[in-house]
This record gives structure tokens, C-alpha cells and sequence, in this order.
């Protein structure tokens, strides 16, 4: 008899399937010129800071990282009020999410989570064999009501992406001050703000407070997005020292890389920068939304820099047509949605070449007549 080499649990975990990307999509359909809308990243790039810093730490990389990222972890400390043994730096909040499961879950545990939303939440908890709650969204948008009700004591994370991946919706302050009162001790709140730059609601709930009352939470963002180091991979965590303290037990010794460092410490100071992609992010928003209801396709309004739209078509098959035009967006069928695409904000040029192979794609689809 062979003996099972591997665990058991690892046999629940779908893979996570990135988007394709751009060079891979020219090499296969023999095509030039694509733009990728798949992955809400920043179509203006790095700041211009954080480019110059990149060029300038090339010449370190023999040299090991700082493995306790210093000067990033006291220039965010100071930008969050806050202090330096608040903080965690991974490589992308990703990362931190793992390392978070890795601190917090036991078998037999479970994570509280929306659906539809951001993947890794299951996959992190699935690794360390605890159990996954979906709790469908309402209005596409965190029912933190039904969550705060699915809560068990076998509970210890429950995860609220706000705005959420993929829907782009958010809840509000009094929404999530009336859950964070209904939980139990021992359960940790995870609010996932990897696109909160992008929010411009005024009731938009101000996470960092809950922190400095030394609340269970922990506050993720990320470099990716709106700063534009996706490829880099750094994000951070936020929370009292006393859960920061756990989570750094499990974190490998140099995990964020010497020239990410860099780029963030840049980045965070390049205010203009953040503003300009905002300003592009809502002109982006308001031509989408405009073609999208001259075509007859509901969405949903978003607060992040992607759109949740129902194209009345085979989503899979549409991405299909789409991608030979050389224009690469998500699916919605992974979010349970099979109709359903979700497009990333892009440049003007961009966006008015999505909507040209939106509305040619789905004339042929018979969507239009």
C-alpha cells in the first residue's frame, strides 16, 4: 500500500487561475497591441518617484532586504498615525492574508466570508484545514447582518472586502460599526481596503479608528492598485500590536523584496500621483457607465477601479471573442455570475477600445440586432 504523501486538505483548494497575460495573449493568437483589463491594475503605472528609486536600488540586489522593512513600516506608522509595532509588511497583502490564517486558524476552525468576493479569503483557510462560511451577498453588496449571524464559536476570522472584489460595492460606517458590535469576543475582523484610495464616499468607514481602540481587526492594504507596483508584490497589515505580534511569528525573515521597499517608501509620498489616477479612475468610470447604459447592459456602480456588468451573453464565450480583439477582461463565471464580465478602469484610449469590441462582440453574440 502507498502511503498518502500529501494532506488531505490541500485536495479542497481550487487553484487560484490569474488572468492571462499580455505576452502570453499575443504569443498564442499571433496578435500585437493588447490591453489587459483583467487585473485591476493601475493603468498609469508607478509613480515617478518610485520608477526613479527602482533604478537606483538595482545595483543592491546582492544584498538581503531589510527583513523588518524599517523605514516603510515608520513613513506608514507616521501617514496612519499610528505606530511602528502596528504594522506587517508582506509580499502583497496576499501574503498577509496567508500569514494571517497561518497565526489564527486550527482544524475544525472557520472563516465567516461574502459571495461573491476575493478568493484568497477560502484558499488561505482551506491550507490550514479550517472551514469556509459563504454568506451571499445582498445587492451584491457585504449582508453584514447574515454575517454577524452565521458567526459560531467555531469562528475566528471573518473577512469584509470593502469595496469588494469583484462587485465593487462597499458598506458604510454605521453598517460596520453595528457589526463589529454584534460579534463575540474572540472573533477577528479582516477588512481587505486594497482599493479604498479610490473610494470618494463620504460614509465611507475610517478602519484605522477601530485599530487604535485596540479592537480585534486587522486593516490590509496594498501597493498593487493605485500606486501601481502590482509586479513588485507588497501590501501591509494594520492591527494592535498584540495580533501584529502573533502574525510576525509566521513570517518568513526577508519576505518583501529590497526594490518593492523602496518603491513604496517613493510612492507614498507622491500624493500627486495617487490624485491623477482618482481623477483618471472617475472619467474612466463616468464614459463606462455612460456606454454601458446606452447599450442596455446593467451594472453595478462601483467605488473601486472596475465595473461588475452584465453583458446578457456567455461570459466565457465572449472573453473568447474579446481576448482575438486584444482586449482582455475577467469572467464572471468564477464569481458564480455566467454572464457577467468584470472590467478594470482603463486609460481614455482604453476604455473606448473595450467598448468598441464590447458592442462587436455582442452584435455577433445576437445580444444586439
Amino acid at each position: 500500500m502507498v502511503k498518502q504523501l500529501h494532506r488531505q486538505q490541500i485536495m479542497e483548494i481550487k487553484p487560484y487561475v490569474p488572468g492571462k497575460p499580455v505576452e502570453e495573449v499575443e504569443r498564442e493568437l499571433g496578435i500585437s497591441d493588447v490591453i489587459k483589463l483583467a487585473s485591476n491594475e493601475n493603468p498609469l503605472g508607478p509613480a515617478p518617484a518610485s520608477l526613479k528609486v527602482m533604478q537606483e536600488l538595482i545595483n543592491k540586489v546582492a544584498t538581503y532586504p531589510d527583513g523588518n522593512c524599517y523605514y516603510l513600516k515608520n513613513s506608514l506608522a507616521e501617514k496612519l498615525n499610528l505606530t511602528f509595532s502596528h504594522l506587517v509588511v508582506g509580499n502583497g497583502s496576499d501574503e498577509v492574508i496567508k500569514l494571517i490564517a497561518e497565526a489564527f486558524l486550527d482544524e475544525g476552525d472557520e472563516i465567516i466570508m461574502a459571495n461573491p468576493s476575493f478568493s484568497e479569503y477560502d484558499f488561505a483557510a482551506k491550507i490550514m484545514g479550517a472551514r469556509t462560511v459563504m454568506v451571499p451577498t445582498k445587492d451584491l453588496t457585504h449582508d453584514l447582518e447574515a454575517m454577524a449571524a452565521a458567526v459560531t464559536e467555531n469562528t475566528k476570522l471573518v473577512f469584509v472586502c470593502n469595496p469588494n472584489n469583484p462587485t465593487g460595492t462597499m458598506v458604510g460606517k454605521k453598517e460596520v460599526e453595528a457589526f463589529l458590535d454584534k460579534l463575540p469576543q474572540g472573533v477577528i475582523t479582516i477588512f481587505d481596503e486594497a482599493y479604498f484610495e479610490y473610494v470618494l464616499a463620504e460614509d465611507y468607514p475610517d478602519t484605522l479608528e477601530f485599530v487604535r481602540q485596540e479592537r480585534d481587526v486587522i486593516v490590509l492594504r496594498t501597493f498593487s492598485k493605485i500606486y501601481g507596483l502590482a509586479g513588485l508584490r507588497i501590501g501591509y497589515g494594520v492591527a494592535k500590536p498584540e495580533l501584529i505580534g502573533l502574525i510576525s511569528r509566521v513570517k518568513e525573515p526577508f519576505n518583501v523584496n529590497l526594490i518593492a521597499q523602496g518603491a513604496a517608501l517613493a510612492a507614498l509620498e507622491d500624493v500627486d500621483h495617487v490624485k491623477n489616477s482618482v481623477a483618471m479612475n472617475e472619467e474612466g468610470k463616468k464614459y463606462l457607465y455612460e456606454e454601458f447604459e446606452r447599450m442596455n447592459l446593467p451594472y453595478q456602480p462601483t467605488h473601486a477601479n472596475f465595473i461588475w456588468v452584465q453583458i446578457k451573453a456567455d461570459c466565457q464565450k465572449a472573453f473568447a471573442k474579446l481576448m482575438r480583439l486584444g482586449v482582455i477582461v475577467r469572467t464572471g463565471d468564477i464569481f458564480g455570475a455566467p454572464d457577467v464580465v468584470r472590467v478594470t478602469v482603463g486609460t481614455s484610449e482604453q476604455n473606448k477600445r473595450f467598448i468598441e469590441a464590447l458592442e462587436k462582440v455582442l452584435t455577433e453574440e445576437g445580444v444586439f440586432s
